[in-house]
């Protein structure tokens, strides 16, 4: 390549706007250079980091290491396409600050309150704990289901939390007493599979929960007077999974192989979404993240949390903002994994066709996420590996492996930059995902870690499995 050949060029949006005029470039211009540039293109009130890609190729040094200057046409204008990335960074957990013990059966779920301020495990003990984030040791220990606790969910205000169990009740608990709100919802056949909230910015009460049973119906609840709404039956076998959407749709997945869209206020079935060749396990939404931690914005974390001091009006009106935001001018996205080995990616506001089919697993797919800022969705199998897709197009990007045994669950720090899986073999890996390997590997259960849990405050991890202990790591 001559030194100082010039190229024309255009900044263009990850939706495909153009960003000002095309320009005059010299090829060997740096990543930084080209940050210094969008800014001043586009005028944000402070800088915003960002990342550049040429036909989805990333610019890491110049731009001339991944244009070939010949092929390329003086009289055409290249594409620069630029990604807006976190301002926060969350930096990599390295250590654990302790191990707490307490449940005496298996701990089968962790879960971080919205900002992160509470923690809650679910066990095969029979109940659900609270544990201090700030002192790391237990807080409640909430006693009232009969058989274990398989489910645990946080509603997206953070002052309630839902529980589930194997002898088919749900419970909801007050983080602040530890006693149990309201009475035991009872009304399913068999045991509780999944709990879903109603998004903050749809309901500033955060009064209805949907909860799916092993006896293949959806049951939605008015925790407030603790009495069942609606039951919606139309699966044909055990309902695994369920997520409510951001524009007021319930997506639930079955054993019976499909995806049922229905229509949360009234109950209406809207579409039936079909692809898979066995059970589906697993969903996630695109706006996942940004509905679970409601209007806390992880942005602006402290270390120390700050009391709330707004209504239920204006936290659920700054969740909206967030929820828009974060989704964009596009519908959401869905996607689900499955037995079948293989993921699917939806639109399923729009149609019940898929937009993508993901294979490369070599096992069931047990867990997957979208990560906090929705470009980037990660699986986690029982192939051992982690694999990292487009979360718009669905294109496969790269598998981690690292892990000796069987992957549950991964989680996603807020920034979108690294991620954490835990595995049947004990161990908690926490990946970089612009460098693509492993950036921290950490051993220090005894057995099988079935659960994990980010902070969305980015403070810390949360892990639990077959050992029966709690633990937690920080960086």
């Amino acid at each position: 390549m001559e030194e100082g050949q010039r190229i024309l060029a255009q900044f263009v949006s990850e939706t495909g706007e153009t960003t000002g005029t095309p320009f005059d470039l010299p090829v060997d211009v740096t990543a930084e250079k080209l940050q210094m540039i969008c800014n001043a293109l586009i005028k944000k009130e402070e800088t915003v980091p960002y990342s550049f890609f040429v036909d989805d190729t990333e610019i890491t040094q110049t731009l001339g290491d991944i244009i070939d200057a010949e092929s390329q046409e003086t009289e055409k204008v290249l594409q620069i396409v630029y990604q807006p990335q976190a301002v926060f960074r969350v930096r990599a957990v390295t250590r654990c600050t302790s191990s707490i013990e307490g449940h005496a059966e298996a701990v089968i779920s962790v879960a971080f309150s919205p900002d992160g301020r509470y923690l809650a495990s679910g066990s095969g003990d029979t109940t659900v704990r609270f544990w201090d984030v700030y002192t790391e040791t237990p807080h409640f220990t909430c006693k009232g289901h009969k058989h274990w606790v398989l489910f645990i969910a946080w509603s997206p205000d953070g002052r309630k939390l839902a529980s589930g169990c194997k002898s088919s009740q749900v419970l909801i608990w007050d983080p602040q007493t530890g006693k149990q709100i309201g009475h035991t919802l009872t009304g399913h056949k068999q045991w509780i599979t999944w709990l879903a909230w109603e998004p903050f910015h749809l309901n500033a009460e955060c009064r209805r929960l949907a909860s799916a049973s092993k006896d293949g119906t959806i049951r939605i609840w008015d925790v407030a007077v603790g009495k069942c709404e609606k039951i919606l039956s139309g699966h044909l076998q055990s309902v695994t999974c369920i997520k409510w959407g951001g524009t007021g749709l319930l997506y639930t997945a079955s054993q019976d192989r499909t995806i049922k869209v229905w229509r949360a206020d009234d109950g209406v079935l809207c579409r039936t979404l079909q692809g898979h060749g066995h059970w589906v396990n697993t969903m996630a939404l695109s706006t996942d993240y940004v509905m679970r931690t409601g209007a806390f914005d992880p942005t602006h974390a402290a270390v120390v949390h700050k009391e709330i001091k707004e209504s239920a009006e204006e936290l659920s009106k700054k969740a909206l903002e967030r929820y828009n935001s974060v989704k964009g001018s596009e519908p959401e996205r869905l996607v689900s994994g499955s037995d079948d080995f293989t993921l699917f990616l939806w639109q399923p506001e729009k149609e019940k066709k898929s937009t993508a089919r993901m294979t490369g697993h070599m096992q069931l797919i047990n867990e997957v996420m979208f990560s906090p800022d929705t470009r980037l969705i990660a699986s986690a199998s029982f192939d051992k590996s982690v694999k990292l897709w487009d979360g718009r197009t669905g294109k496969y990007i790269t598998s981690y492996r690292g892990h000796v045994n069987r992957v549950y669950q991964v989680a996603w720090s807020a920034d979108s930059r690294l991620l954490c899986s835990g595995s049947s073999d004990s161990t908690l890996k926490v990946w970089d995902v612009k460098l693509g390997k492993i950036a921290v590997d950490l051993p220090g259960h005894a057995d099988e870690v079935y659960a994990v849990d980010w902070s969305p405050d980015g403070q810390r991890v949360a892990s639990g499995g077959k050992d029966k202990v709690l633990k937690i790591w920080r960086k």
